[in-house]
């Protein structure tokens, strides 16, 4: 079955109606986001800010310094790009407890295009000192990933798209902040994703050992703090890393996983993601492929060794 996360977090977010620290916060584009879903729930406890993400931000920052646990929420361009002063100085740098919650992360967006699709938020949010990056794979990690969210103190910004994805997780899934997951176990090749990638990763280990080909594939759904361990276990079997992201290669999930390896496990490594581009109009599926983000070109990158 596929999901949309941000479907899912709409669904978090109303079961979350009794807790009474929760506040949201929505830039006006609620319906896009989902989180009218709490608007229906608890209106009392929901803010449309209107087009002002700055603004959000700064109240968001308000609200967690009287105690509660807000989720500011939008489009990830607008998120981190428009909102970036007002996340560093007055959420991180004071290390307050803010949720940034942005859908519509990546290409996928589609016809919207390249103004609105964000390829460079995670690049921004991990280079903020004590802000903590998430990017889950499926619905059940979107899910884990929001519960501890709130459990963390401290700013967290959660990375969710806007397309459904193939679930990849059951209900005995644990999600932990800082740890990745092993999704299959391979000797000859380390697939290393993040996101709606994931899935794709998983496809492309599927279709190499029908050719011979053993890849591992790894889960990071935490970009910052990342799992260090894991990334450096599964390159020493491998030797050779491929990495999978829908976001720019400068500063991701690549970047991340390359600072890692760099300093303690040199590795072969190949980096699929947005080559220093802008986004452009088209359909999700048409994105993908013009930015070569398909299980094929993961293939692609592994034979290419």
């Amino acid at each position: 079955m596929s999901t949309a996360m941000r479907n899912v977090y709409g669904q978090v977010l109303a079961e979350l109606k009794e807790d009474p620290r929760i506040v949201v916060l929505d830039a006006d584009l609620g319906k896009a986001t989902k989180v009218i879903e709490f608007k229906k729930a608890c209106p009392e406890r929901f803010f449309d800010m209107g087009i002002a993400e700055q603004d959000m931000i700064g109240t968001a920052a308000g609200f967690a310094a009287c105690g509660k646990i807000p989720f500011a929420s939008t489009f990830a361009i607008f998120a981190t790009g428009r909102a970036f002063e007002q996340i560093r100085n007055s959420v991180a740098y004071p290390k307050l407890n803010v949720k940034i919650a942005a859908t519509h992360a990546g290409v996928t967006v589609g016809y919207d295009g390249g103004s609105h699709q964000s390829v460079e938020d995670i690049a921004l949010m991990r280079s903020v000192p004590n802000m903590v990056v998430l990017s889950p794979a499926d619905a059940v990690e979107t899910r884990q990933a929001i519960y501890a969210a709130i459990e963390h103190v401290g700013p967290v910004y959660l990375r969710i798209s806007r397309i459904a994805v193939p679930d990849i997780h059951d209900e005995t899934y644990q999600f932990t902040i800082g740890k990745g997951e092993m999704l299959r176990e391979g000797n000859d090749v380390s697939i290393i994703a993040t996101g709606i990638m994931v899935s794709k990763a998983l496809a492309a280990a599927e279709q190499l050992a029908k050719e011979g080909i053993h890849a591992a594939v790894v889960n990071i759904p935490t970009i910052k703090p990342i799992d260090k361990e894991l990334i450096i276990k599964t390159a020493s079997i491998t030797g050779k890393v491929v990495t999978a992201e829908e976001h720019s290669v400068i500063g991701g999930l690549g970047s991340a996983v390359c600072e890692v390896l760099s300093q303690a496990q040199p590795t072969k490594i190949k980096l699929i993601g947005i080559q220093d581009r802008f986004g452009c109009s088209g359909s999700p599926d048409e994105l993908l492929q013009e930015y070569k983000l398909t299980t094929d070109d993961i293939i692609a990158a592994v034979k290419a060794f």
